[in-house]
């Protein structure tokens, strides 16, 4: 089976597994079942296939899948919009051409003239979670340099500074594993991205049962809670920020409550950095 049509069969199989009959409102078939989720005559029945038709689709043995299959499917499994637009591009065409991903990406200057405006911590990321560029707030708040090039990924699951630093870790964490999978399914040919994926799996057990558990998310847009030691515990919104015809870079931008205790220690912190 081709890469792309065994990753569309993983997914659609993690969804039906995780819905039983009655979540999808429908009684259960009769006969005794392994697994509580769905059964495939079920999502057939549900997607308004024929089983046959289902089963070629999931077992990765048809070579086209119409736009009307793919919205009755992902009505049938209740997938949120970022899973309905993963479900397209797992099941695009699988002939593609391959990923030029030697070159070394541009940050995009639009987007860096915001970075440099902003008077919180701000953090431009490209593909594969790559730092394309940072503000000195964002180094003042997770105390690590961040430097262009190097891979905020990287730093968020292998290096122990970062569970020290995010007070829900695991809450920013996991959607962002979700995201690379987003991305792989976007980039299904980025043989970099791969490599990432396997060197956290293999270094994180984290890692590999979120990536195991196939879930998506297209941004990691989760609040964090960061244990500062100077400030003590700041409080930030997240936002992204991404050019329409660009998707493959975007501005993070670390938001703080008006009058809040983190935004009074803010101007302290730009402070301290400037003078270390």
């Amino acid at each position: 089976m081709a890469a792309d049509r065994a990753a569309l069969g993983a997914f659609l199989r993690s969804r039906r597994d995780s819905l039983t009959p009655s979540q999808a409102g429908i009684e259960p078939f009769p006969g005794p079942r392994r697994v509580p989720g769905l059964r495939r005559e079920e999502l057939a029945v549900l997607a308004g296939l024929s089983s046959d038709h289902y089963s070629r689709i999931e077992q990765g043995r048809q070579p086209t899948i119409s736009e009307d299959v793919l919205e009755a499917l992902s009505r049938a499994l209740g997938l949120d919009s970022v899973e309905r637009e993963h479900l397209r591009h797992l099941a695009a065409p699988v002939r593609r051409p391959p990923r030029d991903d030697s070159a070394a990406q541009r940050a995009d200057p639009g987007l860096l003239r915001v970075l440099d405006n902003l008077d919180v911590p701000g953090l431009l990321l490209g593909r594969r979670g790559v730092v394309l560029a940072r503000n000195t707030l964002l180094t003042a708040v997770l105390g690590a340099p961040m430097e262009p090039r190097s891979s905020f990924l990287r730093w968020l699951f292998l290096d122990p500074l970062a569970r020290e630093r995010i007070v829900n870790w695991a809450d920013f964490a996991a959607p962002a594993v979700g995201a690379m999978r987003y991305e792989a399914g976007r980039h299904p040919g980025d043989r970099r991205l791969a490599a990432l994926i396997a060197e956290l799996s293999a270094a994180d057990p984290d890692v590999a049962r979120w990536w195991n558990d196939r879930g998506v998310t297209d941004r990691t847009s989760v609040g964090k809670r960061i244990a500062h030691p100077l400030a003590g515990l700041l409080e930030f919104g997240i936002e992204s920020v991404e050019k329409p015809r660009d998707p493959d870079q975007r501005l993070v931008i670390y938001t703080a409550e008006p009058d809040s205790s983190t935004a009074r220690n803010l101007p302290m912190l730009a402070a301290w950095e400037s003078v270390t």
